[in-house]
């Protein structure tokens, strides 16, 4: 199931690298991409290697926030067609609804939700990836968080920011970018608004404007993967933190039944069992890596009821204990993540692209 992003993602790459004397040409080729992308934005690119890429460059700089920098100059006009059909949505609920509507058309390898619990409503965003998505993650809330400034006002703050993984040395640019309370360690990625907010009319709104936005992007073409599995993967990314990823559930969330559901995945040849197994072990290795979590808290996480039923999960998946991968993970100088004892070792940047810490 491949997925793919508008290379608009990468807007303020080359910028972000040059103030932190990092080469953004060499970055992408070494990432299987071209220089020229950054000046396509309507190209497709592979969402992993967008993934690898801003993970590669946080390493090689030692900037924690590589991805949230890329976020300060965003506009609008960056979601390319799309923007037209958010800024004239009637209130902020619309904006947050038309975007996970037309992430078909932005970035298929994110997974997003709203969830109303009486005056709060979470709105849940992750990242589909196998691989650590520190910089993706941050930088694709800080753009939701930005567009939605953008057209309710500077004046408008959500409740909280929530990132699931540990805090950065520095706050100073999640408190630009956000101003508002961000909390780290979180159970989920995303941010909690006030329900009332949501509904408080877009100045700016037209709707025969939003009419008309709808018509041109008839004939956007899709980033591709509307298959039912991909439908799963998404619901099971956003539903599993909060121990409501089981099939009967995801069918409901998806409007099939039980059976409709195993059938359809059937005849796509994979399973709710395997798909909940691919996701399970990607998130693994994100929640792993956070010496915040408790490795009790990361069962829970993950869905098992034990710790030693996780422990036993995690040793066939990973070739090791998750005490002893975090032990040696931590160890000073190793960057190790935890993968599949069949998976290639990830390839890093060489030495010679990399640079201290500031």
């Amino acid at each position: 199931m491949d997925s793919f992003v508008r290379a608009a993602a990468l807007t303020h790459f080359a910028e972000v690298s040059a103030t932190l004397g990092y080469n953004a040409d060499a970055a992408l080729r070494r990432a299987g991409l071209q220089p020229r992308v950054l000046q396509e934005p309507e190209l497709r690119l592979p969402a992993e290697a967008v993934v690898g890429l801003l993970e590669a460059a946080a390493r090689a700089t030692g900037c924690e926030t590589f991805g949230l920098r890329m976020v300060q100059s965003r506009q609008l006009s960056n979601f390319g067609v799309v923007s037209l059909l958010l800024a004239h949505q009637g209130s902020l609920r619309g904006i947050l609804t038309a975007t996970i509507e037309h992430l078909h058309l932005l970035n298929n390898s994110l997974a997003m939700q709203m969830e109303d619990a009486g005056p709060l409503v979470f709105m849940r965003e992750e990242v589909m990836s196998a691989m650590p998505a520190r910089q993706s993650i941050e930088l694709a809330i800080g753009v939701i968080h930005r567009t939605c400034a953008a057209l309710m006002g500077e004046g408008w703050r959500p409740r909280s920011v929530n990132f699931s993984h540990a805090a950065p040395a520095s706050l100073a640019d999640h408190h630009q970018v956000f101003r508002c309370p961000v909390e780290f360690n979180a159970d989920f990625n995303g941010m909690v608004f006030r329900a009332a907010d949501l509904d408080v009319p877009n100045p700016t709104a037209d709707p025969g404007l939003a009419r008309y936005a709808k018509t041109l992007l008839e004939n956007v073409p899709s980033l591709g993967g509307g298959s039912v599995g991909r439908e799963v993967r998404r619901a099971v990314y956003l539903m599993l933190p909060s121990g409501r990823a089981t099939c009967e559930s995801v069918a409901q969330s998806l409007g099939r039944s039980l059976r409709t559901l195993q059938r359809e995945l059937d005849e796509e040849g994979t399973s709710f069992t395997a798909l909940l197994a691919e996701v399970r072990q990607n998130l693994a290795q994100r929640y792993i890596e956070n010496p915040r979590y408790s490795l009790a808290h990361v069962a829970e996480l993950l869905g098992y009821s034990t710790h030693s039923a996780f422990t036993r999960w995690f040793a066939l998946q990973f070739g090791q204990s998750p005490a002893t991968w975090r032990r040696q993970s931590l160890a000073p100088g190793r960057r190790g993540q935890p993968r599949p004892a069949d998976a290639p070792a990830l390839i890093e940047d060489p030495p010679s692209a990399r640079r201290a810490p500031e």
